[in-house]
């Protein structure tokens, strides 16, 4: 029950701020203040206002708002969300564009677990819904699911990415950003056994940690030096009673935003002290670029307690997927079984959680793969964020990307087949 009461000590404190926060903008904007030519108060009603918002957005699921996409029929088409798979712990989603001829090239974007929400890839999902018929990975808040549901590790995350990619065939390309890089490596090399004809045509991985060793951060730092039983003292609660996962063993994301947050706290405090001043000027507006930025970034969602350790005693510490030594209910998944899908992988020169030589370690585990099918990109002057939903996806990633999936598409007979991609790894 200690667990408990941290978690629900956490959330009174959410809670507690946010009322603050309104208190003090429902305060400063009586009537009665603006008599009083003192700028106090307009800067009390503008710290209300910014702080009810940041604590508020704390716990809600953002919505995914995809604007409508324009067709070669010159109309643009709205853009609607359906449940393919439905399952426990997330759900395999379908971005629907009723009306338009639907593109030959279908895309499932693996969205990290990793605190956010699948809506974190949002201006991902929004370049290539022109482009791609497209299919998302959308994981649920742990906190919401019962105890009854049973666990939820790395090896069922594992299975679930399988039970996806079976369902949508083997015509599909499959883009996994960050965290689950790994892993949908090894569904893949999973299907390259169990069920080769169910294997997609490609698969890029974008800056996740194959092989953390590989280019030490501070995140694979924090993983070597902090034991297993520390983390789950330290990082481990149980659900409070407010939401239906009550008693299930969770890394909440409120302490993970806390960890972000850390991370860059000058850059953060920065960022909300001039948004303040902004909102008490009247220049700052309800979707301007600091809401549209934080209003994401502040949602988070827990994680059930078997992922996150899995994640990090068997990804991080144990090197599994590295060391190509990782299991699945007690058998070897291979990675150089993997020889007819494309792989490329994607990093960011200045990325400092998933550092250049983390994912292109992926090719080499690819044993079986000629180097015609493997391809590597570095982003030069590119972070995290950067490589899957900045200036540098938009402008030149996403472009290499859908050669990349063009060259290893399927193809009439008869022709040449090209190979996978210019700058093919050696």
């Amino acid at each position: 029950m200690r667990y408990m009461a941290t978690y629900d000590l956490m959330e009174t404190i959410r809670n507690t701020n946010q009322w603050l926060g309104a208190t003090a903008l429902a305060m400063g904007a009586y009537p009665a203040f603006s008599m009083i030519p003192n700028p106090a108060f307009a800067w009390m009603q503008a710290w209300g206002e910014v702080t009810e918002r940041t604590f508020q957005r704390m716990i809600v699921k953002p919505d995914w708002n995809i604007p409508a996409v324009p067709s070669s029929d010159g109309q643009d088409h709205v853009v609607s969300t359906e449940i393919v798979i439905e399952r426990n712990f997330g759900d395999l989603l379908h971005f629907v564009v009723p009306g338009r001829d639907v593109p030959k090239r279908k895309v499932l974007l693996v969205a990290p677990m990793s605190g956010h929400y699948s809506t974190l890839l949002r201006s991902t999902v929004i370049s290539l819904l022109p482009d791609a018929d497209l299919y998302i990975t959308d994981w649920h808040n742990a906190r919401d699911i019962p105890v009854s549901a049973g666990k939820f590790d790395i090896e069922d995350y594992t299975l679930y990415l399988v039970d996806f990619m079976r369902a949508l065939g083997p015509d599909t390309h499959v883009i996994a950003v960050c965290q689950p890089a790994p892993l949908t490596l090894a569904a893949t090399a999973y299907l390259a056994e169990e069920d080769p004809k169910a294997q997609p045509r490609s698969l890029t991985l974008i800056g996740g940690p194959i092989d953390p060793n590989a280019t030490p951060t501070d995140v694979t730092d924090f993983g070597h030096r902090v034991t297993m039983g520390q983390l789950e003292e330290l990082m481990i609660q149980r659900v409070g009673f407010k939401y239906p996962g009550v008693g299930r063993m969770v890394y909440p994301g409120l302490l993970q935003l806390s960890s972000f947050i850390s991370m860059n706290a000058e850059t953060h405090a920065k960022a909300f002290g001039d948004q303040i001043g902004r909102v008490a000027r009247g220049e700052a507006a309800d979707h301007d670029k600091h809401n549209r930025f934080y209003d994401e970034y502040l949602a988070v969602m827990d994680m059930t307690a078997e992922f996150y350790l899995s994640t990090v005693e068997r990804i991080f510490k144990n090197g599994e997927i590295a060391s190509n030594s990782f299991t699945v209910g007690g058998k070897l998944v291979d990675i150089g079984k993997i020889t007819t899908v494309a792989v490329k992988t994607v990093e960011g020169s200045k990325d400092d959680i998933s550092a250049p030589g983390q994912c292109i370690a992926a090719l080499d585990l690819c044993t079986g793969l000629p180097d015609s099918k493997k391809a590597s990109h570095v982003e030069s002057g590119a972070g995290h964020y950067g490589i899957f939903a900045g200036k540098s996806w938009r402008r030149n990633i996403r472009p290499l990307v859908l050669e990349f999936i063009d060259a290893n598409s399927s193809k009439p007979a008869g022709k040449q087949r090209k190979p996978a991609n210019k700058n093919a790894a050696a």
